[in-house]
């Protein structure tokens, strides 16, 4: 019986982290071939035998949703090419605001997503610093959610900050701040917000003190900039030292760098699971090593626990 490999591919949308991924595993990304129509559809082929093998395939389901289509019909051509295993390693789930029903008469888009990938064939999900834990039981196959904090933690503590405070831009993000703040042993500052609409924040106000202290920031996601912004404006005003912002997915919407470097901010520090440009006062650390790791422990069957033991799980 042929020996089950493990081969890496990618949709276009990620194929510049999945070659790095690639790369720390110790070998090439795998063929792949996306042949374009006049109307728009597209058709993807695997350059490659695949049978028998374990198939990781990386691709964030970021905006416009031809990223996913791509990923379903990559998926489904694993299935159809006899994959033992089909892995779906999603850096950044899209749609994963959409979580549940705010409001009557709205789509769960997180979770007809998970359907969708389910019924595609997939065998497990690898993503990292989903929106809203509760994303993991949306699925039927195993879900490995892994934490930007084993990345952003040692950096922190590089940056020698003497007095500093974890801080969330919302309530929301309490639960993420506080466990930087257990673990690194410092104070916890929040932001309460108010918000008239989508992407708008009306009034914002700081719950704690920041006087003389270096201030960062904790979110999993900066879209706009506006919240992240307002909340480093108002903590400069009240006497922070420094104020910096840690976010694990760089969407960057519209003008968002543009913003961001014009802001109080002293730093923006976020990883690379979107492709975004950095730029001066944008910092992005790699995620590569850490789900080249995970692949490897998947593929050996082995645990994968130990990525679990840092404290941000809450």
């Amino acid at each position: 019986m042929a020996e089950c490999k493990a081969q890496i591919f990618s949709g276009r949308a990620s194929e510049y982290l999945a070659k790095k991924i690639a790369d720390v595993f110790g070998q090439t990304l795998g063929e792949m071939k996306v042949t374009s129509f006049a109307d728009g559809e597209f058709q993807v082929c695997f350059e490659e035998t695949i049978r028998g093998n374990d198939i990781f395939i990386v691709q964030s389901t970021f905006a416009p949703s031809d990223n996913l289509m791509e990923l379903l019909l990559m998926i489904d051509a694993a299935k159809r090419a006899s994959a033992a295993r089909i892995i779906a390693v999603i850096p950044y789930f899209g749609f994963a605001r959409q979580d549940r029903k705010d409001r009557p008469r709205v789509a769960i888009g997180s979770k007809l997503f998970a359907d969708i990938l389910t019924a595609a064939g997939i065998s497990r999900m690898v993503t990292m610093d989903l929106h809203s834990d509760q994303i993991q039981g949306f699925f039927n196959v195993p879900v490995d959610h892994l934490y930007a904090s084993s990345i952003f933690v040692p950096y922190l503590k590089s940056l020698e900050l003497p007095n500093l405070v974890m801080a969330s831009p919302d309530t929301g993000g309490a639960k993420r701040a506080n466990a930087y703040a257990k673990f690194l042993n410092s104070e916890l500052v929040l932001c309460y917000k108010q918000r008239s609409r989508a992407n708008f924040v009306d009034k914002m106000t700081i719950i704690g003190d920041v006087k003389g202290k270096d201030v960062v920031l904790v979110d999993d996601i900066i879209d706009t900039g506006g919240t992240i912004v307002k909340a480093a404006d108002l903590m400069k005003q009240e006497g922070a030292s420094s104020v910096r912002a840690l976010c694990t997915h760089a969407v960057f919407s519209k003008n968002a760098v543009e913003i961001l470097e014009n802001s109080a901010l002293d730093e923006v520090i976020t990883t690379d699971t979107l492709p975004r440009k950095t730029t001066g006062k944008i910092k992005a650390l790699t995620v590569a090593n850490l789900f080249a790791d995970v692949i490897a422990r998947i593929h050996n069957h082995e645990s994968i626990s130990g990525h679990y033991d840092f404290p941000t799980i809450g």
